[in-house]
């Protein structure tokens, strides 16, 4: 049976009953988690994890970084959003993808590299006292929403953090994100980041 991840994180705010737990939100890149920010800060003290070590070369990284940084200097629903960028750790993608490099995007490069970040996010957020952890991933419709919510649910236990599940692009969410970036002329990437194989996704669609 298809799980409804949207409505899943829609049951999981409206038990919250008006309380706002600490989120960590990996987030990869400035776009992505437009749309996503603004919904989730109406829920959350959210903190955006910048954990991004696919992003290659280390100038696209930096880049997107930039405009991450531009979003919540710049959006109001932004206004009270933390950051903490973590070292770029280029090895650990690299050791994650080794014999890898071939597999087409969606494939099982994919999961290791889903799992590579969202394992650091909820390691963070064990450390660092956070309620609830979640990810920008799903907003992208080349993003196997289920695969995400997976890894984060084995993820949840191991580190004793809750996992929000998501699917951010459903009711229009990545549309949503789409208006946002060209309100705030926010770079949108033309590929993933990984870039195995090269500058596989249509412009702007990552």
């Amino acid at each position: 049976m298809t799980v409804n991840y949207y409505k899943e994180m829609e049951a999981r705010i409206a038990a919250l009953g008006g309380s706002r737990p600490k989120l960590l939100l990996h987030s990869c890149c400035g776009p992505c988690s437009s749309a996503v920010l603004e919904l989730l800060t109406r829920h959350f003290d959210t903190t955006v994890f910048y954990y991004n070590p696919t992003i290659l070369p280390a100038e696209e990284f930096e880049k997107r970084l930039y405009w991450q940084k531009y979003l919540l200097e710049k959006a109001p629903f932004c206004s009270d959003v933390k950051l903490i960028v973590p070292d770029r750790d280029e090895d650990a993608f690299l050791a994650a993808a080794k014999g890898l490099e071939n597999e087409p995007e969606g494939g099982a490069r994919c999961t290791e590299c889903f799992s590579l970040r969202l394992g650091r996010t909820a390691e963070t957020a064990r450390d660092l006292g956070f309620d609830v952890f979640c990810t920008t991933l799903t907003v992208s419709p080349h993003k196997n929403a289920a695969r995400i919510n997976a890894i984060g649910e084995r993820l949840a236990p191991e580190f004793g953090v809750r996992w929000l599940p998501s699917d951010f692009k459903k009711k229009d969410g990545y549309r949503r994100s789409i208006e946002l970036s060209r309100e705030y002329g926010l770079y949108r990437q033309a590929w993933c980041g990984c870039g195995w194989p090269e500058r596989e996704s249509p412009p702007g669609t990552a």
